[in-house]
């Protein structure tokens, strides 16, 4: 029987503990690298179109400083009727977004890319993820404000959390995507990256 080729290094373009939490889950090792990219949107630029710009830039930042590495970068932006929510980063805005937020449809846009500079693999995609609101009171939003901090989170929303209290409905067709990185996307993408799974 012919070994097995020595597998790949795996990194996660991010320092986000949740994508982090969720690529444990694949059961293969890997390594984590900030990729240091700014993520301020460009002018007129889309919820979809700045979280696909920002997924690869991720990926390509990281993968230039470990060329033979299958590397994962991911992006989520929150859609709001085409307005882009991105993380809030203080309570005061954390509540104007839930304020926009509350009775509507949003749809959280998670992009992901992988890329091995190597062997020339790129591959990017978008899972979406659409969150109905309930209507939510002031008094509602501070309780579950100062009781989550959700301040990291695109939208100010932590579904794997208390913010799941926020929300009337979830469509989805990748689970994990609203944490903050789509796993069976990853998991597909991976593998045809030449990352070995499942044995």
């Amino acid at each position: 029987m012919t070994p097995s080729a020595p597998q790949r290094q795996l990194i996660l373009a991010s320092t986000s503990v949740y994508r982090r939490e969720l690529l444990q889950r694949l059961a293969v090792p890997f390594t984590v690298c900030a990729s240091h990219v700014d993520e301020k949107a460009l002018p007129a630029e889309s919820p979809q179109a700045i979280a696909l710009r920002l997924a690869l830039a991720k990926a390509e930042a990281v993968a230039a400083q470990y060329p033979d590495a299958v590397v994962i970068g991911s992006d989520q932006v929150a859609d709001l009727n085409g307005k882009a929510l991105g993380k809030p980063g203080t309570h005061e805005r954390a509540v104007t977004q839930l304020r926009e937020m509350s009775g509507q449809t949003v749809v959280f846009q998670t992009a992901l890319a992988v890329v091995c500079t190597s062997t020339g693999f790129l591959a990017v995609d978008l899972a979406e993820v659409k969150v109905r609101f309930r209507s939510l009171s002031d008094a509602e939003i501070e309780h579950y404000l100062r009781t989550e901090q959700p301040y990291d989170c695109a939208g100010s929303a932590k579904s794997e959390g208390l913010g799941i209290a926020l929300l009337d409905d979830i469509t989805s067709d990748d689970p994990t995507a609203l944490i903050g990185l789509p796993l069976i996307r990853t998991a597909r993408m991976i593998r045809a990256a030449g990352i070995r799974l499942l044995g």
